[in-house]
């Protein structure tokens, strides 16, 4: 149920299922010793911590050869596959390059200290600036600004529409001039916005930080996503932007003990609490984003000699080797209007968007609304923010559990559902309840609810992956993301006034929504499983002859391969 290539295998094989074929000779007759063995096909567990610590009873011989099969071991493959000249990486490629499992390791783990640590710190902070509304909240925010709850909904949805406007043309700035520099441009941008909350004044000057809060923030996501590809192997990938969203959850819990002691500075200067919330966290998150203009490099062999010659290699090659489609382009190379039509038409990714557009609305309104609940059931400003750590907790735990299970099962789509599984039952009890209900029943149900599992990285992974060229990955992340946001603006309004405080109206649709994202899993499972099975069917009517003249000659590219095999 993975994203499978099946040039990777030599081309003299009849496919007997997705991942496989028959050998009957190849083209490619290579004297023995011609090339350098290849190691054997594993199930990856190198370079992933986190799955290793699950699995008993793994051996892993650390001097065997890491270096997978790939389309680069069959000369005809090899040619057609075959970086060009204008990949910044094409240096660093060599297709009888071999590696240990230990160097491959030991690779891994100093990308993840140099980018992938960085990456999450870079999240923590656009966190800690989008979220800080929530504590701010807790502080008489509103009444202070004289807003209403209409308000802090318009306010959301202006957030999430000027988002949402800024993810494709960030995408696009990004890959023109680089993510290494857009991405610290960005923060830059909304850190002085942030921090400027600080002078707000009424509802105009509200809802216009919330509008360009939302517009500079916008497409950092999916260009942190493409950006982290280049350095990444499918594999490894999702368990990565597990990390990088618990650095999400980790900013949720450090904002929470922050709130609770910046807003008791209510009063100093004759100011709110909450303006030195903006303050403050609005400067960290300015000091973050001038770093990263330091400490984020280009890509694999562009990183200030932080890896040495062999290194780049190794990462170079491991990468191309698992998705041979991320030399389509250089890093700094932009996107025809052309090239970005053609991706937005690409409608075999469009079952993703559209889990992307409703995956979140059952969790969305009682996450949004948490510290408002709680202040109405009659805790204060303290007990509000102390209150909100545990469905954090929650959180971040199921995020790594969810994010770990997709690992072992290799299924996006069973990985995922479990985000409708787990809301559906609750927010029936929700809805259950009445005014005379007990604080702390009503408190435990929307910490659970709150503490859903968090499958959005698992999506983001799965919309990558089955892309399959730089060029629609590049789009396809802003429109998954895009979809995402369009959710939210959605969901942001499903919670109104008059259905204060218990939300009767609202969880009834909440419900309803669940369950017809149940069924939409369920669609896009089969509908990959059915594409998969007519391409089978006819990759497997082919003669050799006819799967090796395709793979030379073909102009299909990315996910229209026929080789290609959707993850599902």
């Amino acid at each position: 149920m993975s994203t499978t290539l099946l040039s990777k295998q030599p081309l003299a094989k009849d496919a007997g299922s997705d991942s496989s074929l028959d050998e009957k000779g190849s083209k490619a007759d290579v004297s023995a010793g011609a090339i350098p063995p290849l190691g054997a096909p594993v199930d990856a567990v190198a370079g992933n911590p986190f799955t290793s610590m699950f699995k008993k009873n793994t051996k892993l011989d650390l001097d065997a050869i890491a270096t997978q099969p790939s389309v680069f071991d069959d000369p005809v493959s090899l040619e057609a596959y075959r970086p060009p000249p204008q990949y910044e990486n094409t240096h660093r490629f060599d297709p009888l390059a071999r590696w240990t499992w230990r160097e491959e390791i030991s690779v891994v783990k100093k990308i993840d200290l140099r980018i992938m640590i960085w990456a999450c710190i870079m999240f923590f902070s656009l966190d800690l600036d989008r979220s800080n509304i929530s504590q701010a909240n807790s502080d008489n925010f509103l009444p202070d600004l004289g807003l209403t709850t209409n308000d802090f909904n318009l306010g959301n949805t202006l957030f999430r529409a000027s988002f949402l406007c800024a993810e494709l043309p960030s995408q696009l700035i990004s890959k023109r001039i680089g993510p290494d520099i857009w991405i610290p441009c960005q923060m830059v941008l909304w850190s002085t916005v942030s921090l400027a909350q600080f002078w707000l004044n009424g509802r105009a000057s509200f809802l216009a930080c919330r509008f360009l809060l939302g517009f500079m923030q916008g497409g950092f996501i999916p260009d942190v996503v493409l950006y982290l590809s280049y350095f990444y192997t499918k594999r490894e990938l999702p368990i990565r932007m597990a990390y990088f969203w618990l650095s999400n959850y980790i900013a949720d819990i450090v904002s929470a003990f922050l709130g609770t002691g910046i807003l008791r500075m209510r009063g100093v200067g004759g100011k709110e609490g909450w303006r030195y919330l903006f303050l403050l966290e609005g400067i960290a998150t300015l000091l973050v984003g001038i770093a990263s203009f330091y400490l984020m490099p280009a890509g694999p062999t562009q990183t200030r000699k932080w890896f040495t010659e062999r290194e780049e290699i190794i990462m170079v090659n491991r990468v191309l080797r698992d998705d041979p489609s991320k030399s389509d382009m250089h890093n700094r190379e932009g996107l025809s209007i052309k090239m970005i039509w053609d991706a937005m038409r690409d409608w075999r990714l469009w079952p993703i968007y559209a889990v992307g557009l409703v995956h979140m609305m059952p969790v969305g309104p009682p996450q949004t609304y948490l510290t408002l609940s709680l202040r109405n059931l009659g805790f204060n400003t303290t007990e509000t923010n102390l209150l909100s750590i545990p469905s954090v907790v929650i959180g971040a735990t199921m995020l790594l559990l969810t994010a770990y299970f997709s690992e072992k099962v290799d299924s996006p789509v069973a990985a995922t559902v479990i985000l409708q599984l787990w809301a559906l039952p609750l927010l029936v009890a929700l809805y259950t309840f009445e005014r005379s209900t007990s604080q702390w029943v009503y408190y435990a149900v929307v910490t659970l609810i709150t503490g859903f599992p968090y499958v959005h990285p698992i999506q983001v992974a799965w919309a990558s992956r089955n892309s399959y060229s730089v060029r629609t990955r590049t789009v396809s992340a802003s429109l998954y993301n895009m979809f995402v946001q369009a959710g939210a603006i959605i969901y942001a309004n499903i919670y109104r006034k008059d259905d204060a405080p218990l939300y009767k109206r609202g969880n009834r649709t909440l419900i309803a929504i669940a369950s017809m994202n149940i069924c939409l899993y369920i669609f896009a499972f089969f509908f990959n499983k059915y594409l998969n099975h007519r391409r089978d069917k006819t990759w497997n009517s082919w003669t050799q002859k006819e799967r090796e003249e395709y793979v030379e000659n073909t102009k299909d590219v990315g996910n229209k391969r026929m080789d290609f095999r959707f993850a599902y």
